[in-house]
């Protein structure tokens, strides 16, 4: 099996990179079978982004803090780890910023699209959803799309909602929410393209981030899913995402 490590900066992970190299070999990644991602979930999400265009599976072996999307690292046997790994096969967020000054941009995320504020005061938000306005004024520190992948990172911090993997719908939760006051937000189906308008961006500014791809001076941001983009991610057996959001919601 032709593997293509790569290790995020963290001592323990290169200290991992260099047993396993000379141990199994180094491949280059663009003539890998598989890729093993050495590291945390955020080195995770580096590794699906960068490696995308090439289609091949990623197996996480944690060398970092939580690992949600990593397997326990062991050095012996992987080999037989990888092939009796189970593929789970997730889709990411698109996201269209425009920026007050009209400048477009867009990114992708795998865990969620948050808009912030980015100053003192709270951010007004206006919502729609395909093209249907649901909610005139959103007063709040910020609001956020995430995945059933992404769900319980950031928007679980947020109180919003464990979602399972192949449930088709997505999460939109407010961050902070003054008024209404007691809005938590939305389930939405995954079809849904939702549209954020900044309402007074100069007194009141925000920024959109996409999986750590940041925006300022956001004046519109449109998400939706993106069926045509696909990750693939390996789990040890008996170790996949539906079991782990499963047991997220019974800790």
């Amino acid at each position: 099996m032709r593997i293509g490590f790569t290790a995020s900066t963290a001592e323990a992970a290169q200290v991992a990179l260099a047993d396993l190299v000379a141990a199994y070999g180094q491949s280059p990644l663009d003539k890998a079978e598989v890729i093993v991602a050495l590291g945390g979930d955020g080195f995770m999400l580096q590794t699906l982004h960068d490696t995308q265009k090439l289609g091949l599976p990623v197996y996480g072996m944690n060398c970092g803090t939580i690992g949600f999307l990593m397997n326990a690292y062991e050095a012996e046997g992987l080999p037989e780890r990888l092939a009796a790994a189970v593929e789970e096969v997730i889709h990411p967020l698109a996201m269209r910023a425009v920026t007050s000054e009209g400048h477009v941009h867009e990114a992708l995320a795998i865990n969620e699209v948050s808009l912030l504020r980015a100053g003192p005061q709270a951010a007004k938000l206006r919502i729609s959803i395909d093209g249907r306005q649901r909610l005139a004024e959103l007063v709040c520190d910020g609001a956020l799309v995430a995945t059933p992948a992404g769900s319980t990172a950031y928007n679980y911090s947020a109180h919003g909602p464990i979602l399972p993997i192949g449930s088709g719908v997505l999460a939109l939760t407010a961050m902070a929410a003054f008024r209404p006051r007691r809005w938590r937000g939305a389930l939405l189906p995954q079809t849904a393209v939702v549209r954020f308008d900044v309402l007074e961006p100069e007194k009141r500014p925000v920024m959109a981030d996409a999986d750590g791809r940041s925006v300022r001076d956001v004046v519109i941001v449109e998400i939706r899913s993106e069926a045509g983009v696909s990750h693939r991610i390996l789990f040890d057996p008996g170790h996949g995402l539906e079991e782990r959001l499963l047991n997220e919601q019974f800790a």
